[in-house]
């Protein structure tokens, strides 16, 4: 099944503590979180107690859940907050946080009436809530983008028919694509992402590599029969299309190398529908135009329909552009450094509950939390302590206190909670000598503290900041604790939320040089096979690379300074999510290089007949400027339409997407591009003799 998790990387240090706490302490899978609150009276009225005692009931006689903890069945003053008004509760639940978001809406029907206050949140709550905006999120974006795309294409075309095949094309290869994913999903876990980056992707390429292979065969059944047009067309524009197709595959593959769940997906969802793309291009697209011949032109729509070649605003551009190539060069390449420029300042979140829209339960309960409590009673370090025998032996309980009080001392740390620090007037040796037979703890509370604390062969250190666990502070503290040395013997795993973001963020940007020398290889590698040059791949490159940069620096401005957030109707972090520019990079390199390749495929057919430089260029760019500015638009009107989605990560993707193209097809492919190759003259087509083309005499 679709998962909305996959966030996180399950061989990471935090992850394998929690493992160690629900083997050794037995410690809930995954966890509710209730919050309770009321204006008009606190905690500490009994009807506050009997009211929440009456709301957790239902839950105890539930087969899945194993605890119930609040602040009543704790008496642990932390869990009420400063001002008496709001508590929490702890669900506890026997399955892991994939399958426990599938309880949530059962567990969520439990809950009575009640005139307190009552607020589901944490993590299952938030996966569930997760995959119902997520669906919400694709209907909204089909209903935006699906009839101003049928629009756009009756412009482009001026005709029923031709607009109408490279709508059909999109939806085959969006549902095919979709039929694969979800038989997939019943095999491998899959995020619900997968959903829309298929539908984003899908629409957008369908539609560009249809409108490719639509306005050639126009064109060239001027000139030919039906068959030979097909036959032209695919030897030209269907050329450009396998190689486009290869360069978006190629970069969408850097995803598969990481091990988060929903870069995979992205990486698998958006590969298949890109190879779908292709394959309905290819083989069903040219059989329909060969069946239509003449018939492509049919139910005409007066005073829309088009020339069949671009029109000579491209040419002359070009040729403008040539006259003063260099400062064109300059001056586009300082635009698009200056864009990109406020992406120096970054800082990188990892994805949270944040997520989600503010009125959505699990983040309203979430936000109650983070304004009653402070960061770290909420949100603490958690050091999973491992001990080769039992864990309440004389040496591990010593080695176990001299850490906590070395802990204790670290700039930050606000309280310590562990079975040795119950009391400060208590020493190390009279710990020792109080665990050598638990039995004799007469006090209740330490009796409870030391079940939740510690058992067998692992303890649990709670390590509680000043810091809210997203800021710089809070990291430095995760990596002071990692630093603070153990007795030898003793294994120590960090977590919590302020070490699962640093460790995601570090292990995303760990692996993406990996990936992106993956993606500039092998699409180098494509596309000096296509262009037998072995300059234009390396121009092509950095191109794109521009482009993605320029669109970086809006993510900064847009999402991590709030810029435009009111009307974008999100909540800002301070923050970039750090799969966001992973994603965009992978995506967005191989759809850029979609234009690269049209433009580059008819300025080399152009040169290869005969043309120099200057008027291949020239012709290139005015037979492809109209259908490329117009496959664009698809592009950013799909992927825009994302810019209404609920959860930020999906926002910042379709946002960032539609600028990068809307940059990379008028800025870059109309002014840089015929500047640099005007510059690079017939170095633009140089290669070994071995890999040259044969130029007609």
């Amino acid at each position: 099944m679709l998962q909305p998790g996959g966030f996180s990387n399950p061989r990471s240090e935090g992850s394998q503590g929690i493992r160690l706490l629900h083997q050794e302490l037995g410690a809930s899978l995954s966890n509710l979180t209730l919050v309770f609150t009321s204006d008009r009276t606190t905690v500490d009225d009994p009807a506050y107690e009997a009211e929440v005692q009456r709301v957790l009931a239902p839950f105890s006689e539930h087969p899945r859940v194993d605890r119930s903890i609040s602040y009543y069945s704790t008496g642990d003053g932390r869990m009420a907050s400063p001002d008496r008004h709001t508590t929490y509760a702890l669900v506890g639940l026997d399955v892991p946080i994939q399958e426990a978001q599938r309880l949530v809406p059962e567990l969520k029907a439990l809950l009575p009436d009640s005139w307190l206050t009552v607020l589901v949140t944490g993590g299952a709550a938030a996966y569930a809530d997760i995959e119902i905006v997520s669906h919400e999120d694709l209907i909204r974006a089909e209903r935006v983008s699906l009839p101003l795309a049928a629009v756009l294409l009756l412009l482009i075309f001026g005709s029923v028919v031709a607009a109408g095949l490279p709508a059909v094309v999109g939806g085959i290869s969006v549902l095919v694509t979709l039929s694969i994913v979800f038989f997939l999903g019943h095999v491998t876990d899959l995020s619900i992402f997968v959903q829309n980056i298929s539908t984003m992707l899908g629409l957008g390429v369908s539609i560009d590599y249809a409108l490719l292979i639509v306005s050639r065969f126009r064109e060239e059944l001027a000139a030919n029969n039906p068959e030979a047009a097909v036959v032209r067309t695919m030897d030209t524009a269907g050329r450009a299309v396998f190689f486009s197709g290869l360069t978006v595959f190629l970069g969408l593959s850097g995803l598969l190398v990481f091990d988060y769940m929903m870069l995979r997906s992205i990486g698998i969802g958006g590969a298949l529908v890109v190879g779908t793309a292709v394959l309905s291009s290819l083989t069903l697209l040219p059989a329909a135009l060969f069946l239509l011949g003449p018939r492509v032109n049919a139910l005409a729509i007066p005073r829309l329909r088009p020339q069949h070649y671009g029109s000579g605003f491209w040419s002359t551009l070009s040729r403008m552009v040539s006259m003063r190539p260099r400062l064109v060069f300059l001056a586009v390449l300082a635009l698009l450094v200056l864009l990109g420029t406020p992406f120096l300042r970054v800082r990188m979140g990892a994805p949270d509950i944040t997520i989600l829209p503010a009125n959505v339960e699990s983040r309203r309960g979430f936000d109650l939390l983070r304004s009653s409590f402070t960061p770290g009673e909420i949100a603490p370090i958690l050091v999973v302590v491992e001990a080769p025998g039992p864990i309440l032996e004389r040496e591990p309980v010593g080695a176990l206190y001299d850490f906590t009080q070395a802990v204790a001392q670290l700039p930050g740390v606000v309280r310590v909670d562990s079975i040795v620090s119950l009391d400060p007037s208590i020493t190390k040796a009279q710990y020792q000598l109080l665990y050598s037979d638990p039995r004799q703890i007469a006090d209740p509370q330490a009796r409870q503290n030391l079940e939740l604390l510690a058992k067998g062969r692992v303890a649990l250190v709670s390590v509680v900041t000043a810091h809210n666990p997203a800021t710089p502070e809070a990291k430095a503290l995760v990596r002071a604790v990692r630093a603070q040395p153990i007795a030898a013997g003793l294994q120590k795993y960090t977590g919590g939320a302020a070490a699962e973001l640093m460790d995601v963020v570090d292990d995303l940007y760990t692996v993406f040089p990996r990936a992106l020398l993956l993606i500039l290889v092998t699409t180098y590698i494509a596309l000096l096979l296509l262009f037998r040059s072995v300059v234009l791949p390396a121009k092509a490159v950095l191109m794109n690379t521009l482009s993605i940069l320029a669109s970086y620096g809006a993510l900064v401005i847009i999402f991590q300074d709030g810029h435009l957030s009111n009307l974008l109707g999100f909540t800002p972090e301070g923050v970039v999510d750090a799969t966001t520019p992973i994603v965009m990079f992978c995506v967005l390199f191989g759809l850029s290089m979609d234009y690269e390749v049209f433009v580059l495929s008819r300025i080399k057919e152009a040169y290869d007949t005969g043309q120099d430089n200057t008027n291949a260029v020239a012709l290139g760019l005015e037979r492809t400027g109209r259908i490329i500015t117009s496959a664009a638009l698809i592009i950013v009107i799909v992927a825009g339409s994302f810019a209404f989605a609920h959860i930020v990560i999906i926002k910042a993707l379709g946002i960032g997407v539609a600028l990068a193209i809307l940059i990379d097809a008028t800025v870059v492919r109309a002014l840089l591009v015929p500047a640099t190759m005007q510059l690079l003259g017939r170095w633009n087509w140089w290669a070994p003799r071995w890999l040259q083309p044969k130029r007609p005499s």
